[in-house]
């Protein structure tokens, strides 16, 4: 069954720098950062007041208001953007009315927090108001699997169903699993990625209080500098990043396009510590040895790598760490960049998007920019592609993502051939 190979056909993005995949792509090669202060919220008195928040997002496009009142903003920015992932993989809308087995087709959605806002919300209703006027909904909109739920249900997906809830690993999780399910021959056709939104007064709060985002109020674009010595935190972001995973002879039958092809997954944790990496990055180079085992791929054959580059003190310095004592000499060699500082951290979404900043890459021959590196760490040393997007032939790329609690992602993608 291993010998099943699996493809990207589509994608589909709801981000801090665009609601589109070509807007999303425009804004991370010319660098344009979608930070700004907070707006869904008064954050007056936060030690951070600044975010990527998604902008000018109109969830009538896609569903009725009485529809959408049903729906988590982080399960409606997954709608969206796997409107878009359906659409330019050329699959129906309506699966089981049309010629795929929508008995093949599964979905596997991660997010790290899930629907933060509606417990809020509800949180609030409860005491002001009391048990009885709390909405029935609460439940199922808070829960994290409910993005692929209720994707499940608008397109009659009815394969491989759930969600995983690995922090800021989550998407690249989601993916890599949906990658072995289609490999194992459980499905031929993937629903995969991430979704979140916390951007919210108690989601807010406990980042600020273990003092782990930017504190740049005054300076938002400049605030997400992932690598640079002068970095204090990372700023939140939100939004979804779905893909669509499919079986080689099944995606060539229906004649859909193909962007790119997955090769490799790797996981592992770092049994270390609740939110700082291990240091020396011991876990997420393991994660990246089982993906390049999976690929039958050497170090060397790595062209690109999206980072994860959280713009934090530690994780920058021990992804660092990790990368050399993975690839050896052939990480300065590499190229690195970290999106991030373009878009902000999308915690359990990030996998999503930076994958399909890897497709980007590998298809436009176009390497998207680690902005505001300005003044270089000498413990952060590796060619991170300051400031400017740089044009270079990238056949495979490489996207790696950690999550709290020492969860490690990595997924390796290579030209289709």
């Amino acid at each position: 069954m291993n010998d099943r190979r699996v493809v990207v056909t589509g994608m589909g993005i709801i981000s801090s720098v665009g609601n589109s995949i070509n807007d999303f792509w425009d804004s991370l090669v010319h660098g344009r950062s979608g930070v700004g202060r907070v707006t869904k919220f008064d954050a007056s008195e936060y030690r951070t007041q600044i975010a990527g928040e998604v902008k000018d997002f109109d969830i009538s496009k896609y569903m009725s208001f009485k529809d959408a009142k049903r729906l988590d903003s982080f399960c409606q920015y997954a709608v969206a953007a796997s409107d878009e992932a359906m659409e330019s993989a050329g699959l129906p809308k309506e699966l089981r009315s049309s010629s795929i087995d929508h008995t093949r087709v599964g979905v596997l959605v991660g997010s790290g927090i899930g629907g933060l806002k509606t417990l809020e919300e509800q949180q609030a209703v409860l005491l002001s108001r009391g048990p009885g006027k709390v909405s029935p909904l609460l439940i199922p909109m808070m829960i994290g699997d409910m993005a692929s739920g209720s994707l499940s249900m608008r397109y009659g997906a009815q394969g491989p169903n759930m969600g995983i809830v690995t922090a800021c690993a989550s998407a690249c999780h989601s993916m890599g699993e949906a990658f072995w399910m289609i490999k194992r021959d459980d499905a031929d056709i993937m629903i995969t990625g991430g979704a979140e939104a916390t951007i919210t007064p108690i989601g807010f709060a406990g980042f600020c209080s273990m003092k782990a985002m930017s504190q740049r109020n005054e300076d938002p674009q400049k605030a997400s500098r992932p690598f640079d010595r002068d970095r204090d935190g990372f700023v939140m972001s939100e939004g979804a990043g779905i893909l669509i995973f499919e079986e080689l002879e099944h995606a060539k039958k229906r004649g859909a396009q193909i962007l790119a092809e997955v090769v490799g997954y790797g996981c592992s944790g770092d049994a270390y510590h609740i939110t700082s990496p291990a240091p020396g990055g011991e876990g997420a180079a393991l994660a990246i040895k089982t993906a390049l085992r999976h690929a039958k791929m050497n170090p060397e054959d790595i062209d690109y790598i999206n980072a994860h580059g959280t713009s934090t003190e530690l994780n920058d310095k021990f992804e660092t760490q990790a990368f050399k004592s993975v690839f050896k000499d052939h990480a300065y060699k590499v190229s690195i960049s970290s999106t991030k500082g373009t878009t902000g951290h999308g915690l359990g979404c990030s996998g999503g998007l930076e994958t399909i900043a890897c497709v980007k890459t590998i298809n436009a021959k176009t390497i998207a920019p680690t902005i505001n590196y300005e003044n270089p760490d000498p413990e952060c040393d590796l060619d991170y592609t300051p400031n400017v997007a740089r044009e270079k032939d990238i056949k495979s790329a490489l996207n790696i993502n950690l999550g709290f609690g020492g969860h490690n992602g990595v997924l390796i993608l290579r030209r289709f051939e």
